[in-house]
């Protein structure tokens, strides 16, 4: 058994994956803010780290299109990965928000727009059909989703897209795309220090609908895209330390025991890291680990 399948895997609607996936962000310099934290990782580099992830065992690779920096693309990078491994990878990907190539935000796009990132995904990773599209929604958390989610079911049925999802939502928005189309996964901010989704249902909400709940930031919890920052927590110190494991390993572990449908994405540059990362995923914390740390209601050891 591959270290990333240690977690065990989900399927996101027809594609069975391992829990433990990877997230592309890191590997342009920061993807959502440009390139603030220094040189971008070398081409080869960020390939040969790639395939080390791959060999791990991780099947589910996170990106979107406006994850770049004036040297980097994420989905160049995936490209050129995938284009030299012979194994099955799902890559999911993101619509939604866009970056001029300047890399300023641009104001929300209209429904009709969508087909053109999608598109510009497909470009860039090099297919004819993208796995798995998320929605990501933009401006304030009232506005309604269908018109864009509606767009994205259309291109589902025009074949350049197999499975939809929805990121940065709240659970009404997940009850009004499902009456549009089927939602394979949910991507949302959480883990030990930011529990939004738990106070809104969500996690509980998919788990009961069979759909992946998917958190990003939840390593460098409320730093959010910024790396990980030395670990304040003295709970997670203490779990870290009878494990003799790292803190991030035990945040990611955490998020792991809130369900057999929430999966993990960390991201990094670091192949160190990438192998603690993914080795997260055989890391089992006890009822009283999980107490200390403060399990969400419904949660699962």
């Amino acid at each position: 058994m591959s270290a990333a399948a240690a977690a065990g895997t989900w399927r996101l609607g027809d594609l069975e994956v391992n829990r433990i996936g990877y997230g592309a962000m890191r590997l342009t310099g920061n993807g959502m803010a440009g390139n603030s934290d220094g040189t971008p990782i070398d081409r080869d580099a960020a390939v040969g780290l790639l395939h080390r992830a791959f060999e791990l065992g991780v099947n589910h690779i996170d990106t979107a299109a406006f994850y770049f920096s004036p040297l980097r693309s994420a989905n160049e990078l995936i490209n050129r990965a995938l284009a030299s491994w012979r194994g099955d990878v799902v890559v999911v990907t993101k619509v939604g928000p866009a970056r001029d190539p300047s890399g300023e935000w641009l104001p929300r796009d209209r429904p009709d727009r969508l087909r053109g990132q999608v598109e510009e995904n497909l470009r860039q990773l090099g297919r004819d059909c993208l796995d798995v599209v998320n929605l990501r929604a933009a401006g304030p958390r009232t506005v309604s989703i269908a018109e864009h989610f509606g767009a994205l079911a259309e291109l589902r049925e025009a074949g350049l897209i197999r499975h939809l999802g929805l990121s940065a939502v709240l659970p009404r928005h997940v009850t009004e795309a499902q009456t549009i189309a089927p939602v394979v996964c949910v991507q949302n901010s959480y883990g030990l220090d930011w529990r939004r989704s738990d106070e809104t249902g969500l996690v509980d909400l998919c788990g009961e609908r069979g759909i992946a709940f998917v958190p990003f930031f939840s390593v460098s919890g409320l730093r959010r895209e910024a790396a990980a920052g030395r670990e304040q927590d003295a709970r997670v110190r203490s779990v870290a330390r009878a494990h003799d494991a790292t803190p991030a390993q035990v945040r990611l572990a955490w998020t792991l025991h809130r369900g057999p449908h929430v999966l993990a994405i960390p991201g990094t540059s670091n192949p160190a890291h990438l192998a603690e990362n993914i080795a997260a995923g055989s890391l089992r914390l006890t009822g009283e680990e999980l107490a200390l740390l403060g399990t969400p209601a419904g949660g699962t050891p």
